[in-house]
């Protein structure tokens, strides 16, 4: 394991209700993260990120993938998936982001859940116990509202300030009671073409 690694976390939803109504069948949500050194931190302003996004991130997007899979079982009950940086407040939202958006990074999981969409994301920075949130969309369809789920947690002693987190998150299905349709019947209802969905 990396030195730069100071610890791994996991955390694991199995919802059965929702809106007082039974599921059709039990939603899970995972997220898993890792919390690393900052390798930039007290260098100055670093311009090429690359020689440590190259050493870091394959083994971080590695090691989280098989996390995330040994919790929910198999490749093949991700339904939807996603990923998310957290900086500490003396870390550039750059170094974060560095550590999750390249393929190196991310195409553990899409590959492990055989997927083709791109993964969704956010990028923050903010304190220790900073909300970690990973938003969802279904790995093959961008379109798909229904798999429009967050996972939300918190590392009561990550970030320090001098620390990333890069984590990644999945779920087995859809909202249990998906009822606001998806994109393509809003195309349709406002005649336009998913190739130009805002008409310009």
């Amino acid at each position: 394991m990396l030195p730069d690694i100071r610890k791994i976390i996991a955390y694991e939803e199995t919802i059965k209700f929702e809106g007082g109504k039974k599921n059709p069948k039990d939603l899970r949500l995972v997220g898993v993260a890792a919390v690393v050194k900052n390798p930039w931190i007290g260098r100055g302003f670093v311009d090429d990120l690359f020689p440590e996004i190259n050493r870091i991130s394959p083994v971080i997007g590695s090691l989280l993938t098989t996390k995330l899979i040994s919790i929910i079982g198999s490749g093949g009950e991700v339904e939807a998936y996603g990923k998310a940086a957290v900086a500490g407040v003396d870390s550039e939202i750059e170094h974060a982001s560095a550590l999750i958006h390249t393929l190196k990074f991310g195409n553990f999981l899409r590959e492990a859940v055989n997927a083709k969409s791109y993964l969704s994301f956010t990028n923050t920075r903010g304190p220790a116990n900073s909300p970690v949130h990973i938003p969802l969309m279904d790995k093959n369809d961008t379109g798909r509202r229904s798999h429009y789920h967050t996972v939300q947690f918190s590392i009561p002693d990550a970030p320090a300030g001098d620390e990333l987190i890069a984590a990644l998150g999945a779920a087995t299905g859809g909202r249990p009671h998906h009822r606001i349709g998806d994109r393509y019947s809003d195309l349709k209802n406002l005649g336009r073409d998913l190739e130009n969905p805002a008409g310009v």
